[in-house]
């Protein structure tokens, strides 16, 4: 099936929210506080209403920031970066943004609110959180980038909150997994795939897009050091998330063998664990991920996102997409993406 037949565009942000939903409730909170609340987790309800987190919130800043910039022309560094940054800041001042923001979004958001401000000097050089790769699924999503346009644009959308290498690194990593699974990747193939983008990318250092960036840390000589501290923090949760998988046991928290997901690697190994333990299960998916003891939104989010990708908007039912918060806007960029 074809990425416009399946329409994975909209199947991957639809199930972002939907996972984003299912696990706010049950973030900070361990297994048997979650199963206290929601019974047994395989048949745990969408929340009514069902309300999303800053991590659709921001998502759906990023794609309004690309949808802008693409208005403009081919995307490039300063083309993209304007419109996503106002677009962060936009967001940080919102009356909505009442969702438990993550700490470095709203402190590099504060910075970057300053027009004059150079966004590296925003940046927050030391976070590694989940916060910019909960949100980088647009860009796996958007058609016709070039490889290098998707990395850079995946990298720096990290940096403008996130500059630490890691955050970089997992960012590009899990726009790429939504990407190869919203053109049909086998599943079984995946982990590999991930690996070896991983690989080649090591000490590939995107200047084109993110400047000077690795030069605001003291224990980087060069920019491949920099940028390889991520890709090897990456590599090392793909080892643990292979591991896992070779001996499935989907009774058992997933944060267990592939980490709690507060930090940018474990949240994308820890959602991509729940998503291939049922890959073609998509709502036990998003419930394994909700019933986790650690972030659970982001993880579900995520693991929501990769399912959408790899099998279309059919695969959420139509009454708990009928009342996702942020729907119509997250159809229509969908509609536009798959177009």
């Amino acid at each position: 099936m074809s990425t416009t037949t399946k329409r994975a565009a909209t199947g991957a942000l639809i199930g972002l929210a939907l996972g984003d939903a299912l696990g706010f409730p049950t973030e900070f909170n361990d297994i048997p506080g979650i199963l206290s609340k929601t019974g047994p987790w395989r048949q745990m309800a969408l929340p009514r209403p069902a309300i999303v987190t800053d991590d659709t919130q921001m998502t759906l800043a990023l794609a309004r920031g690309m949808r802008t910039a693409a208005e403009s022309g081919p995307v490039g560094p300063l083309r993209l970066a304007r419109p996503v940054r106002e677009e962060f800041v936009e967001w940080w001042r919102s009356p909505e943004n009442n969702r438990a923001p993550g700490r470095t979004c709203m402190v590099a958001c504060s910075l970057l609110k300053d027009p004059d401000r150079d966004w590296r000097d925003a940046s927050q050089i030391g976070s590694k959180g989940c916060g910019a790769n909960m949100r980088v699924a647009p860009v796996g999503l958007v058609p016709d980038w070039t490889e290098e346009e998707r990395a850079g644009a995946a990298q720096l959308q990290s940096a403008l909150t996130h500059g630490h290498p890691t955050g970089l690194a997992a960012s590009d990593l899990t726009a790429r997994a939504v990407y190869l699974l919203a053109r049909g990747t086998e599943v079984t193939g995946l982990i590999g795939q991930l690996r070896s983008y991983a690989l080649d990318n090591r000490t590939r250092y995107h200047e084109r897009w993110l400047g000077d960036l690795w030069q605001r840390t003291a224990s980087d000589a060069t920019p491949e050091s920099y940028i390889a501290r991520g890709w090897d923090d990456c590599l090392g949760v793909l080892d643990r998330l292979a591991a896992a998988l070779r001996e499935p046991s989907p009774e058992t928290d997933p944060c267990l063998a592939t980490g709690d997901g507060w930090i940018a690697e474990e949240a994308l190994a820890t959602a991509l664990h729940c998503f291939l333990l049922f890959p073609e299960d998509p709502l036990t998916a998003l419930r394994r991920a909700a019933c986790t003891q650690g972030d659970s939104d982001s993880i579900a989010c995520l693991a929501g996102a990769f399912a959408g990708a790899h099998l279309g908007a059919d695969a959420w039912p139509r009454d708990w997409e009928g009342r996702i918060e942020y729907r119509e806007e997250l159809l229509s960029f969908g509609a536009l993406w798959d177009a």
